[in-house]
């Protein structure tokens, strides 16, 4: 289809598979060495505490495997989106937790950008501790890629280890400029999100299946035409549901559809996947007024000023039995506004479906995976991605430029055979 070669691209094309991993720089380390972490501890607050913990806990195994080396851990990480210092937005609440919670001995340092104070706290710092730095968005060159700022970070360090999968696509100062400066080593996080996402990507075991939903069609199109010549079958949901009903003359009301990329997404699923959509929905006037389930197989009008928020039952029987034999599923995006207690059933009920799945079952980060955890329900899955727009690049087969820069690390210092 003209549609894989719009959206689909090399696998090999720009991103060299070779990187060094953790356990290549063990054998390199000695006690007292400084290491440079990127983690991804962009967890949500709430009053300045952390309501879920997932991504501090995603960090530990490469955490706890440096600490038994004794090194010195110079940890880094964003937070929320700040404009410049904020206090609202400090890493202070992330080392309270990861020393009262997970016994990390672990240090917060207030100053930022890095200066004396940071060289005198390394400089002091025990065998076999961290020292967190304050968020690193504070200052707006992270998101610039400023070399300059990267050397800042880094310079009283010997190595760099990045475990920030939800971080790598971006060209960001701490994820791919820093690579360039120190011996770049990836951790045990990237190394299994890669592990299962190549496995999703290259050799699903078939009949495979995706779940795409969520409010934005575009952001699916690229991983259903990269995995498309695998596909089995699509189900839709959100706004891809909406999209494709409406295109087919059904009225949807006022719910949210894309019409400039119907064409497309036709095409794609025109000869090639099997398309499951919703039969019914959870209608409402607003997300605080859910109103009625409007059955869209009687054909009937649905009122104008009615929008789509959520899948209703019959919908879900149709979904599950679809699925039913499935021997590989990824899941991203939810069947409605989950985060709404009126338009949540759908995505629950297809959480706890999956959860008891006899398949390999993935979810693809971001809205999916909060839903699994607020439910939970998280270690019943295979895989719960960490990196929402990251795993969707990846499965793309798009360059990511946190890995590449893992990769040019170690071609520049003769370490790879890829």
């Amino acid at each position: 289809m003209l549609l894989l070669s719009l959206f689909a691209t090399d696998l090999k094309k720009g991103q060299d598979s070779s990187m060094r991993h953790i356990e290549d720089l063990i054998t390199q380390l000695s006690p007292g060495d400084r290491v440079f972490l990127r983690a991804d501890l962009n967890v949500p607050l709430a009053n300045g505490k952390i309501t879920d913990a997932n991504r501090i806990e995603a960090i530990l195994p490469t955490l706890r495997r440096l600490l038994d080396q004794d090194v010195v851990i110079l940890m880094a990480t964003h937070l929320g989106r700040p404009k410049g210092h904020d206090s609202r937005w400090s890493t202070a609440p992330i080392a309270r937790v990861l020393h009262s919670d997970f016994d990390i001995p672990i240090e917060h340092v207030e100053e930022f950008p890095p200066g004396e104070a940071v060289k005198n706290a390394l400089d002091a710092a025990s065998d076999g501790s961290v020292l967190l730095l304050e968020n690193l968005r504070f200052d707006p060159r992270e998101k610039a890629n400023d070399l300059d700022f990267a050397q800042g970070l880094v310079r009283h360090c010997k190595y760099y280890v990045n475990d920030a999968f939800g971080c790598c696509h971006r060209s960001h100062a701490s994820v791919s400029a820093a690579a360039s400066i120190l011996p770049a080593f990836s951790g045990f996080l990237i190394q299994k999100e890669l592990e299962i996402l190549t496995e999703i990507r290259d050799s699903p075991k078939r009949p495979f299946w995706v779940i795409a939903g969520g409010a934005k069609v575009k952001d699916k199109m690229g991983v259903l035409a990269q995995l498309g010549p695998q596909l089995d079958g699509v189900v839709c949901t959100g706004g891809l549901a909406n999209t494709l009903l409406a295109g087919e003359g059904i009225d949807v009301g006022a719910s949210r559809t894309e019409p400039d990329s119907l064409s497309a997404v036709k095409e794609l699923l025109s000869g090639g996947p099997e398309p499951v959509l919703p039969v019914d929905f959870v209608a409402g006037d607003d997300l605080e007024h859910p109103s009625e389930v409007v059955s869209i197989q009687a054909g009937d009008p649905v009122p104008e000023h009615l929008s789509f928020f959520d899948i209703g039952e019959k919908s879900l029987d149709h979904i599950k039995s679809r699925l039913q034999s499935a021997q590989t599923i990824f899941w991203n995006g939810p069947a409605g506004v989950f985060e709404t207690t009126e338009y949540s059933n759908g995505t629950r009920e297809i959480a706890r479906f999956l959860a008891h799945h006899a398949g390999r079952v993935v979810v693809g980060g971001g809205d999916s995976a909060a839903a699994v955890r607020q439910l939970q329900i998280s270690d019943r899955f295979h895989h719960v991605s960490t990196g929402g727009g990251a795993s969707l690049e990846f499965l793309e087969g798009r360059t990511l430029p946190g890995l590449e820069a893992l990769s040019k690390s170690c071609r520049q210092d003769n370490e790879c055979t890829g």
